[in-house]
């Protein structure tokens, strides 16, 4: 296969995953979406289609290859990595009070729609079964280490368990993860009906989602993104990708869960970070920037990763 027929085929992953984004920037633009749509569109992905369509597509996977007991704790113990090089490398560059934000936008990443969804493109059903049993873990994880380091930076604030805990209990996509364990371990069956319905409610999930992204990217937040936002980007897209994946493949990961794996970690700043910033009082600027900057550099980022993956045959 010749570089420009790999790079085509890189393309056919990406390209429909971030045209989606950006057609969400365009419909804002036009003023065909509006900010009610979006908070209301953003409610049904992440309360209703996104558990929806986790759920189908692990009631219909092959629990053995899905859940991957060596996938899921090398996912953690790599995210506690990146948390504490993207520590060390705030210290001392980055002011004490923003520490945590900068922290934060540079090791969470948009697994559960970006991630999810390149996962998709680029596996099909695995990539969607196996990534929405990593999404449990990723829920977890990014949940409890962002509260420790966004608390840790801010000297009004103490660590609470009970609320942290409770959110991840009510989480819609962790709910829908165990609920859908037992009818893929049990092969329990549902009526074709039901399994036609749930696929048509969940097909609206990766579009609605990535166009929502889009639109709530904001020019003015690329404009005046500071040498913080632009450091920690660089950080969440090229460094930390970088090294985590050369990690897993280091200790033996390889093909498809290679890949999924670096879709995960090359996934741009999730938007929740900005939403738990701006509850915990933080400097939501900062975040608002990361998460922009990061999205727009995840387009190019992402597809280079793979090609270059894919040209050194290890995904």
């Amino acid at each position: 296969m010749s570089l420009f027929e790999l790079f085509a085929r890189t393309l056919d992953v990406t390209l429909p995953v971030f045209v989606m984004v950006f057609l969400g920037v365009g419909l804002k633009r036009l003023g065909w979406v509006d900010d009610a749509f979006i908070n209301t569109a953003s409610a049904l992905v992440f309360k209703a289609t996104l558990p929806t369509l986790i759920f189908m597509s692990l009631i219909q996977a092959d629990l053995g290859v899905a859940l991957n007991v060596s996938l899921l704790v090398f996912f953690v113990i790599a995210t506690v990595g990146q948390l504490a090089l993207s520590w060390l490398w705030a210290w001392r560059r980055v002011p004490f009070v923003d520490r945590g934000v900068y922290i934060q936008g540079a090791f969470r990443g948009n697994c559960g729609v970006v991630g999810l969804a390149l996962a998709a493109a680029m596996y099909g059903s695995y990539g969607l079964s196996a990534g929405g049993v990593l999404l449990g873990v990723v829920i977890l994880t990014y949940n409890t280490l962002s509260v420790i380091v966004l608390t840790a930076f801010h000297p009004e604030r103490s660590l609470s368990w009970r609320p942290l805990l409770l959110g991840i209990a009510r989480n819609p996509l962790i709910l829908a993860v165990v609920l859908a364990i037992p009818f893929a371990a049990l092969s329990i069956p549902l009526p074709d009906w039901v399994l036609t319905s749930g696929e048509y409610f969940a097909s609206l999930t990766l579009p609605l989602a990535l166009i929502c992204i889009g639109a709530t990217l904001s020019a003015r937040s690329l404009r005046q993104g500071s040498q913080a936002a632009v450091g920690a980007s660089l950080l969440k897209m090229v460094v930390l990708p970088i090294v985590s994946t050369l990690a897993a493949w280091l200790i033996g990961f390889s093909g498809r869960e290679l890949g999924l794996l670096f879709l995960f970690f090359a996934s741009p700043t999730a938007a929740a970070s900005f939403v738990m910033v701006k509850a915990l009082g933080g400097n939501t600027a900062l975040a608002a920037n990361i998460v922009a900057i990061t999205t727009l550099m995840a387009s190019l980022t992402v597809t280079l990763g793979i090609f270059v993956l894919r040209l050194l045959g290890w995904i």
